[in-house]
């Protein structure tokens, strides 16, 4: 009886993180941490692997036709609108983890971590996998 406990709660918390988790796929905007301006709509889905990503699906500020020049490799010179710019995330929790994210301004990749707070979404990027060296922004669920 206690192994039947124990699994049922074991399979709701799994139940109640993967929930979570589909509340963060679909289209959200992302909000400057600096300014408080809104300057795109992020796209963030499961893809055919498993893992999840993100790209920027519209562009809400600048030229709609602007490319990234600070990227290296394969995103050098891509057009923003399209750019998959958070890659290779994993559930774990109720939120995503590990992955990489490419922060077009600079053409860098952070480690990632996305969660949900107060209906809001969560990015944190950072320089160490355990989350300490970085930063935060807040997106809002776009419409």
């Amino acid at each position: 009886m206690k192994r039947i406990y124990i699994f049922a709660i074991l399979l709701s918390t799994c139940m109640m993180a993967s929930a979570q988790v589909n509340e963060i796929l679909g289209r959200w905007k992302t909000v400057d941490d600096k300014t408080g301006n809104s300057y795109s709509v992020v796209l963030i889905y499961r893809g055919s692997d498993g893992l999840y990503y993100g790209k920027i699906d519209r562009l809400l500020m600048g030229p709609r036709d602007a490319v990234c020049t600070e990227c290296k490799g394969a995103d050098k010179n891509k057009k923003l609108e399209g750019l998959v710019f958070i890659r290779g995330m994993h559930e774990e929790k109720g939120e995503l983890r590990g992955g990489k994210l490419l922060d077009p301004e600079s053409g860098k990749f952070y480690y990632g971590k996305i969660y949900l707070k107060n209906g809001k979404l969560v990015l944190r990027g950072s320089l160490d996998r355990a989350g300490l060296l970085g930063r935060s922004q807040t997106w809002l669920r776009a419409k």
